[in-house]
């Protein structure tokens, strides 16, 4: 290559560094309960466990089992923000689900945002960080006996 050319891709570089280092972090609250039976619909749910926000009424009585947290990402090429935070919100119920399984659970309840460790609390809603590249959802809750 010669020194021109060089001297041009440097400057080319140059001049993304700054779009690179400004990455998007888009804040999305989005329908949890869409989300939840469409992965109980699409099987990656079982249905043994159910899942409660925050605020959200839980029938019956609630025997805590110990506090579950999760923090799943997802590449979001090729996804509008809301099919990446969906994808992400879906990898983090399979992981709350056998996790509630493994301590003998059949519910998640108190269920909120965690996003860098902040949480974000509604009884209808899911915190979703949506960027350029990655979509990612943090969640903490308990998992629980419900009789």
């Amino acid at each position: 290559m010669t020194l021109k050319k060089l001297s041009a891709l440097a400057l080319i570089m140059t001049s993304l560094l700054p779009a690179l280092s400004q990455a998007r972090d888009t804040v999305l609250n989005l329908d949890f309960a869409a989300v939840v039976q469409e992965a109980t619909q699409a099987g990656k749910l079982d249905g043994s466990v159910k899942f409660y926000l925050a605020g959200a009424t839980v029938p019956g009585k609630s025997t805590p089992l110990g506090e579950l947290v999760t923090n799943k990402k997802t590449n979001a090429f090729n996804k509008t923000d809301e099919e990446a935070c969906s994808w992400a919100l879906q990898s983090a119920l399979i992981t709350l689900q056998d996790a509630a399984k493994k301590v003998g659970g059949n519910a998640v309840v108190d269920i909120v945002s965690f996003y860098k460790r902040k949480e974000s609390r509604s009884s209808t809603t899911y915190e979703c960080h949506a960027g350029t590249f990655v979509g990612g959802v943090a969640l903490k809750g308990q998992a629980a006996s419900l009789k």
